[in-house]
Parts: structure tokens; sequence; C-alpha cells
């Protein structure tokens, strides 16, 4: 089962590969569906956040344009506020197409003057992009349940289209679409949902704030690129815990603009770890501050725990971030902080990155890893990092008979590292 509740929703989209989906692709063309949308523990209570957010990132789906899904039927509902989909049209056949139908039943719910739940039953419901749109009714944001498979066709080359020619050459593939994305919703709790196989990212934050997320199971093949588990940007008192996430990209990543966020009680891997970032590839990202990632299980990742920004003048600052109680299972890199970051080896400047990265806290980390360097720090030379603590690091090198351990990589700029109580 898959549980969303959201409060005070202003802009919710889930492109719907969710709950055990394989895929998602634009709705059938000839099922009469709606136009689709382009491409595109407990946590501590934190005040509110008044800040606009930032228009979205580039580097994920567009916002979506208005919703063209036709003004909802007239459908039985229970005296409980609940409205099954299948009431409006929806056939969990898996062949038969369901925008509509999913889209009526968002648009009944969101006009009910009371508590409401979308409700999707058990069976295999064939589903395009869809864009759920508040406000709805006196602030009072529907629930929806998924106790069914959301799946979009149609062939295996479709729905992985991170192995399509145009996808392997190039980083901005258009067919990497985030498979759910939240966008500007505030006090609202995901939960007891798998995702499967995305495009790109699984799962999206926007302009949120006040989130949990917890008991998610997201799963995409190691070799996948670009299928961060759950991306986070321009988003405030964020709580993801109690989780698994083994995708082909970052298990979580934290981008420009979070504030306040907490991860905990994740198992990672594989993939690419935990990261703060990327930061710096824009003008005008906000900063960072406020990342609290603790009780995590990293296994068989390309990285542990990394914060990582690109080079350029584009400054903005990532600050007050700890790392602690974690634990690495043959990470390759497990403390890596990358300040040259250019996965396309393709960058147009060669100049130091500008983001400030400062007040680093990093304790409790053990375990181990199967390269050279325990702890890298390729900081800029022009923005150095700054106030560093490394508090009993223990990490032991896989590779049998190798010479004495002390395996400390650094490179550019820092000022003020304490390594204390350590080994590695």
């Amino acid at each position: 089962m898959m549980a969303f509740s959201l409060r005070n929703i202003v802009a919710f989209l889930p492109l719907f590969h969710a709950s055990i989906v394989v895929a998602t692709l634009p709705s059938c063309q000839t099922c009469g569906s709606p136009e689709p949308s382009p491409p595109a523990p407990e946590p501590e209570a934190f005040p509110p956040e008044p800040e606009v957010p930032e228009p979205y990132p580039p580097e994920l789906a567009p916002y979506p344009e208005p919703d063209q899904s036709p003004e909802p039927s007239e459908a039985p509902i229970d005296d409980d506020g609940v409205f099954d989909v299948t009431n409006y049209g929806a056939v969990a056949d898996g062949g038969t197409e369901c925008s509509s139908a999913f889209s009526a039943a968002w648009h009944a719910a969101c006009d009910y003057p009371w508590n409401s739940t979308i409700y999707i039953p058990e069976g295999t419901f064939l589903v395009g992009p869809i864009s759920f749109r508040g406000p709805c009714y006196n602030d009072r944001s529907p629930n929806v349940e998924i106790r069914g498979t959301l799946f979009a066709l149609s062939s295996l080359r479709a729905v992985e289209a991170w192995k399509e020619p145009s996808c392997e050459k190039s980083a901005r593939c258009k067919k990497l679409i985030t498979s759910i994305d939240f966008i500007n919703v505030s006090h609202a709790t995901i939960s007891n949902i798998t995702l499967s196989n995305s495009k790109g990212f699984h799962l999206g934050l926007h302009g949120s704030k006040n989130i949990k997320i917890y008991n998610v199971k997201i799963i995409a093949p190691e070799d996948s690129p670009n299928t961060d588990g759950i991306h986070v940007s321009n988003s405030s008192n964020i709580s993801i815990f109690s989780s698994t996430i083994g995708v082909g990209d970052d298990c979580v990543s934290i981008g420009p603009g979070s504030k306040n966020v907490s991860v905990s009680n994740i198992r990672c891997g594989p993939g690419h770890g935990i990261s703060v970032g990327s930061l710096g590839k824009y003008k005008n990202e906000k900063d960072v501050v406020g990342i609290n990632v603790r009780n995590c299980t990293i296994n068989g990742t390309e990285n542990g725990i990394r914060m990582k920004t690109w080079p350029g003048d584009r400054p903005s600052n990532a600050y007050n971030m700890t790392f602690e109680d974690i634990v690495m299972v043959n990470v390759s890199n497990p403390i890596i902080i990358d300040q040259e970051y250019c996965p396309s080896h393709k960058c147009k400047s060669n100049e130091p990155s500008m983001v400030k990265l400062k007040d680093i806290f990093i304790k409790n980390i053990n375990g181990t890893y199967s390269t050279k360097s325990a702890v890298i720090f390729l900081c800029s030379s022009e923005a150095p990092c700054e106030n560093v603590q490394l508090v009993n690091i223990n990490l032991n090198y896989l590779v049998p008979n190798s010479p004495r351990q002390g395996r400390l990589n650094i490179k550019g700029f820092l000022n003020g590292l304490q390594v204390i109580n350590s080994r590695f």
C-alpha cells in the first residue's frame, strides 16, 4: 500500500510511476485521456519558510501545463469521503489507459467539502503523466491511497529510457523525467510506496516544506544513470527515514536551497551514496544549511557520504552539515568532498568552484572500503573548505597484505581540519 497525506497543497505532480511501478510514458493518444503534462527517529518541528521557491531546476522536468482533464463525473462515494478511481472509469486490467479517470477522481476529491481520499484498489492500472493540482476546497487536500500497481507501457526498451543511445551520450536526455514530483507541497506524509526503474529521478521534492518520507523502497539497476532515489531542492524541514534505496545514482541527493533536511535509518546500495549536491551548476542558487545524515548503512556503493560542487564562478554556501553513526560496507570512496565535480568531463570552465563548504562534522563512521583513499578532500582554491572535523573514523582497507593505513588525499585549500581518534 502507498499512502500520501497532503495538506496545503499548491501543486502535486505525480508522473504516475509509483507503488511497484515499472515506467511512465506519455498517455495513450487514442484512448480519450487528457493531455499529458510535459516530461519533464521523527523529525523536529521547524518554523515554516516564507520564501518563494526558485524556478524549477533545469536538471529536472519543467513545471506542467495546466491540467486539461475533464470535469469530474457524477460517481458514487462512500460516506467517509473515499473516491475510488474505478467509479470514474479506471479499469484494473493493465491495458486500459486510466489517466482521465484518475484526474476526474482527483477533481471530485479536491472539491469535496470534508476530508477525502482517492482510493486505488488492487490491480494493475495503466496511466500516463498526470497533474494533481491544488489548492483544494477549504485547504483540505485529499489523501491518496494506492493498493494496486500503477504501470506505464509500452516496451522494455521504452521503459528503460536510460539505455537508449541518445540518453547514454547525453547528460540532459529529455526522456529522463522524474517519476513522482511534489512541487510546492506542505505538511505531507509519503509512506509505504515502492518505486522501480524510473527514467530519471524516482521521487523529487521542490519548493516544499514539512514533509515526512518513510517506509519507502526504491529500486533501479546499478548501471542506470541519473536515477537518484530521492532528490530534494529548495525545500525545508524534510525528514527521510526508515527506507531502502538501491539505484544507479545517489540514493539521496540534497540540492540547492535545501534547509533542515534529516536523513536517517536508510539502507543505501547499490548507487553513488548519500550526497549534498551537486551545487554551483546554475546562477543564483540558494544556500544549503542544516543537513543531518545519521544511522545509515551504505553498502557496495561508488561513494559513501559526498559533497559535490561544480567548477566555475557561481557562488553559494553549504554549511552546518553533520554525518554520524554510519556503517560503510565495501564502499569505494567512503568520505569525499569533490569541488571538481564534472561527470561528463566536458565542463566549459576550469575555474575553481565558488561554493563555500564549511562547518562539516563527520563522526562515528565504521566499515570497509576498496580504494586507496578512505578520505578525499578536493577543495576549492578560491573558496576553501573550512572547519571540517573527523571524529571516531574507523575504516579498514579491504585489499589483503596492504601497507599500513593512513589514506588521506587532500587537494586545494582547507582551513581548520581536525582528525580525532580515527584510523583509516
